[in-house]
């Protein structure tokens, strides 16, 4: 009998804080090999301070577990070297070419086959065409892969991107979710931090952090079923006013406005139709039971912990 291959990351019981504010409590994860995990929450819930600990860039007060195998207080110098990590922001030389950059990157690696990894590089994601341009120059999207290039060229198992994708336009963004999808067709594991519901439904699993602390985690399936929500679609005009009308009635529990859509969500079905049904009816608008997304449950769950920030919408 074959064993199964060990996670790529495994932590239990991490904290951290920063003076007298704590950033992290007690996160628990586990990313399997060739799994595209998704944390998402709100700006300030923890989730960069969460990958630094895991990439070893920065030491938990308490917790233990693993990365790569790797423990991640005694062996963070070897997570360092087998991780590719990608910032929020990008952080290359404006006045150095694309090729440039990353023969800089192999250097700091101290790579062998040093020019044949960068073009090997250039090649895999479709930037040898533009590898004399000024990193200065480059798109929001050509930046964003020449990141992903930076991260690849070491060739690690383990991908840690925090909002990748962040200022992206979406066609560019859909390619490279197609990239990580390719890369984790290969084994390659990959934690990513987004701000985007339809990026959430492309991984294999999901976390939701707010305040430092862990919500729920599961596949998309897994995370909506759990909160046992009922939700209904209010489509017509004024449905600002209707919101604010539907708030406190009974079984609701909160009220979204989507474009030209109401969604009205729940955890009592009965009480729930019974208000949505009569609000819509008073004011002459249709009212439709709809499967709740992913997007209503991330709503809920931050109302629930006190975070209102919400996600963008894609």
């Amino acid at each position: 009998m074959s064993l199964a291959p060990a996670p790529a990351i495994d932590v239990h019981g991490l904290n951290k804080s920063f003076g007298d504010k704590h950033v992290v409590t007690d996160l628990a994860l586990r990313v399997q090999a060739g799994e595209i995990f998704g944390f998402l929450g709100p700006n300030g819930s923890g989730k960069t301070t969460s990958i630094r600990m895991l990439c070893g860039l920065l030491t938990p007060d308490s917790g233990s577990g693993s990365c790569l195998g790797y423990d991640i207080l005694k062996e963070s110098a070897q997570i360092k070297r087998n991780v590719g990590y990608m910032t929020q922001r990008f952080s290359f030389w404006d006045d150095l070419s694309i090729r440039e950059n990353l023969d800089f990157v192999a250097r700091v690696y101290e790579m062998p086959r040093r020019k044949q990894a960068v073009e090997q590089s250039l090649e895999q994601l479709g930037l040898a065409g533009r590898a004399e341009q000024l990193a200065g120059q480059l798109s929001g999207g050509w930046k964003q892969r020449l990141a992903l290039a930076a991260c690849m060229l070491h060739q690690p198992r383990l991908l840690l991107l925090d909002e990748p994708t962040a200022g992206v336009d979406p066609t560019a963004r859909r390619d490279f979710w197609e990239e990580l999808h390719r890369l984790a067709a290969l084994g390659i594991s990959v934690l990513v931090s987004t701000h985007y519901m339809d990026e959430a439904e492309r991984c294999h699993k999901l976390a939701f952090i707010a305040y430092g602390k862990l919500l729920v985690q599961g596949t998309a399936a897994e995370v909506v079923s759990g909160q046992h929500l009922t939700t209904w679609s209010i489509r017509g005009e004024h449905l600002a006013e209707l919101s604010l009308q539907l708030e406190h009635q009974p079984g609701v529990d909160q009220t979204v406005v989507f474009g030209s859509a109401l969604h009205v969500t729940g955890r009592d079905a009965a009480a729930l139709e019974k208000s949505v049904t009569r609000a819509a009816s008073t004011a002459g608008l249709d009212a439709t039971p709809i499967a709740t997304g992913i997007e209503d449950v991330f709503i809920h769950l931050m109302n629930a912990s006190g975070a209102t920030q919400r996600l963008r919408a894609p």
